[in-house]
């Protein structure tokens, strides 16, 4: 590979990383290149010159998803020629897998010729899937320890508890290397709820059951939901309430990503995980170096105003030396949100979605 090529960045953008030596998780910039993965500290909205870390990728392992931190749905992991772990968190399951895949892809191209198996892998899947016991395959999902776990997940302002999401059975599949890809996995899921083991739970699982063809009755999406079959006389039962910050959370997911928000207080740049919701409309922030269960803050998006701030000089409000991809959102209340976009691209992006709901 002559140096040119070695110096292309294939893929750069957030994600958050478990510490080594301290298992912290914090968020880092990282720019994928074709032999190694390099990551940054954001400092101060902007990218520290020093580089914090490589992943030389020849001869690495991907495991995604990665399924062992029971609130970290997103991580996926490398495992470099060496043994040692990195344990990288995306901010959705699109990003997790996309990142995934190009890495994949360069420690791919870093392999001899002898390395393309891939057909007969995909071709030998199809028997694999057929040779699958149900009953062992219930027992392990049903397994206290490494099994489905079961939270409470809120839809359209209610709450049901001991349930899981279609996306996390098809991550679990997956993991639990029952089958090769998320196609297969839905299938197996489908045969799971035909008979009768799975039932739906909630609205939008209720409606593709009885909607769609065979084929999508059962959804690989984190917001529709599913649960042992009562048969099975889980503990706990499904029961639904209603409170604000349920409300709140309830609406449909438009966009996630990672941005920098300045604080109100003290003024300095953090990044945070954003998500995007409508009907209602709200955008919530969370801290990344915790989980995407408990917002750190959030605003309805009702009367709204957002806009662009400009590149040249430092804009009005905004403390330190921050330029480029900077937008303002002012709610109802009076409150100024200073947000930082990665690239132009992203902050269009996001003020065109947030528009969009006002």
């Amino acid at each position: 590979m002559d140096a040119g090529k070695k110096n292309t960045t294939l893929r750069e953008g957030f994600l958050v990383k478990r510490g080594h030596l301290v298992h912290n998780w914090k968020p880092r910039w990282f720019v994928l290149m074709p032999d190694k993965l390099l990551y940054y500290k954001y400092d101060g909205g902007k990218r520290d010159s020093c580089q914090r870390g490589k992943v030389l990728l020849k001869d690495c392992e991907i495991t995604c998803p990665f399924l062992e931190y029971e609130n970290r749905p997103l991580v996926f992991k490398l495992q470099t020629k060496n043994g040692a772990d990195h344990f990288l968190e995306a901010c959705s399951r699109d990003e997790r897998d996309d990142w995934a895949g190009d890495i994949t892809a360069a420690v791919d191209k870093l392999r001899a010729p002898e390395g393309v198996k891939v057909a007969n892998q995909q071709e030998a899947a199809g028997s694999q899937l057929r040779d699958i016991n149900l009953s062992k395959v219930l027992d392990s999902m049903y397994d206290v320890h490494s099994g489905i776990k079961m939270s409470s997940h809120v839809e359209h302002g209610s709450t049901y508890s001991n349930c899981f999401s279609g996306s996390a059975v098809v991550d679990w599949m997956v993991f639990m290397q029952l089958v090769l890809t998320r196609t297969e996995a839905m299938t197996l899921a489908s045969v799971l709820q035909e008979e009768g083991f799975l039932r739906t739970v909630g609205l939008k699982s209720v409606e593709a059951l009885r909607t769609a063809g065979p084929s999508e009755q059962f959804m690989d999406d984190s917001t529709a939901l599913y649960s042992f079959s009562d048969s099975l006389k889980k503990r706990g039962s499904v029961k639904a309430e209603t409170s604000l910050s349920a409300v709140e959370l309830s609406g449909k997911v438009i966009k996630r990503g990672y941005l920098l928000k300045q604080g109100h207080r003290r003024k300095n740049w953090k990044v945070r995980l954003f998500v995007l919701r409508s009907e209602p409309a709200y955008l919530h922030y969370y801290d990344p170096t915790r989980d995407d269960i408990s917002p750190a803050g959030g605003f309805p998006l009702r009367a709204c105003l957002v806009s662009s701030l400009g590149d040249n000089g430092v804009p009005s409000g905004v403390k330190g030396n921050i330029q480029g991809n900077l937008f303002k959102i002012i709610t109802q209340s009076d409150t100024h949100y200073f947000i930082q976009a990665p690239t132009q691209q992203q902050k269009m992006d996001w003020i065109d979605a947030i528009r969009q709901q006002t």
